[in-house]
């Protein structure tokens, strides 16, 4: 039986900041357990795939544009709970109101580049952890 999964995404900037290693550090002390992992490239066209739901927003090309600048690592997540969980432990978008001890207050920079992407809903993960993912790549 499969517990609760959640999606993540590395960003641009947080690999380009050399957070990468603390970032998977805090993921995995935060109890979760890494089931899929790839360290990628998104092209414009497919961070605008991925971001589509935002396409109408006044943001959207400054976020397609930053998610397409450099590598990211997609991951899949696994842990009772998982969603909620690491929405806690990312902290809020805006890193200046994220909590102390976030992932977001301790490696965003802004808003804009907000160190990392979390899943809202465990349906959203299934889809973001899929867009990623083929069944095979997953390893419980």
């Amino acid at each position: 039986m499969a517990t609760n999964r959640t999606f993540t995404m590395i960003k641009p900037g947080a690999v380009r900041n050399g957070h990468l290693g603390a970032i998977l550090a805090d993921i995995t002390a935060g109890g979760f357990k890494i089931v899929a992992m790839k360290y990628t490239k998104l092209s414009a066209e497919k961070a605008g795939e991925f971001y589509a739901v935002h396409k109408e927003r006044p943001f959207y090309g400054e976020l397609v544009e930053f998610m397409s600048s450099g590598p990211i690592v997609a991951a899949i997540l696994e842990k009772d709970n998982a969603v909620a969980d690491f929405r806690t432990l990312i902290g809020a978008t805006n890193p200046a109101d994220a909590a102390e001890g976030t992932i977001r207050k301790k490696y965003a920079t802004s808003i804009g580049e907000n160190a990392v992407h979390g899943s809202d809903s465990d349906e959203n993960a299934a889809i973001e952890g899929s867009f990623h993912f083929a069944g095979t790549d997953i390893f419980a």
